[in-house]
């Protein structure tokens, strides 16, 4: 995904036809000092559920911070929760920001990948990281327990049928 022209009109035509998994990568952020010192990264590709700083723009948007509710890779652009508009018909609408004017104050680890590109990306893994990994594990496990314990159950009880109300057997006919 390296750009090696110096030329803009070639950088700018690559942005414009970029395909969609290198536009992810393209839409980074700089961490907080805060994460920086935590994790040794410097920037990482913004995610929804991410906590983001605006620093740039119009000065009734700037320094809000809010949660990333919607990453548009196609328009290269991110909308941020209690960052709105009006239109003149009363909608609030989202106002979309450019993800180099932000910095991410606090990440979505909820996600296996995320923390696999951390992990990736520290020179040496941290013991938060690897704390957020074994329970992201952990809790994947549990819940792959849970749909074996759920299938097994309805293989068993196959003459019942299923009401869908309360979603349980209900026997007979």
């Amino acid at each position: 995904m390296v750009i090696t022209s110096a030329k803009p009109s070639k950088q700018r035509r690559y942005l414009y036809n970029a395909p969609y998994h290198h536009r992810g990568k393209i839409m980074s952020a700089h961490l907080s000092r805060r994460l920086r010192e935590k994790y040794g990264v410097r920037s990482l590709p913004l995610a929804k559920g991410d906590k983001v700083r605006i620093l740039r723009g119009d000065p009734k948007i700037k320094l809000k911070e809010g949660k990333v509710a919607r990453v548009d890779r196609k328009k290269y652009r991110i909308f941020v929760e209690g960052v709105t508009r009006k239109k003149t018909d009363g909608t609030e609408i989202f106002i979309p920001i450019h993800p180099s004017n932000v910095e991410i104050i606090d990440l979505n680890l909820k996600d296996k990948m995320r923390l696999k590109i951390l992990e990736r990306k520290t020179k040496g893994p941290g013991e938060e990281i690897k704390e957020a990994l074994e329970e992201v594990k952990s809790e994947s496990k549990a819940l792959e327990e849970r749909k074996e314990l759920e299938t097994s159950g309805e293989t068993q009880e196959g003459s019942g049928k299923r009401s869908s109300e309360d979603n349980r057997v209900v026997e007979g006919s």
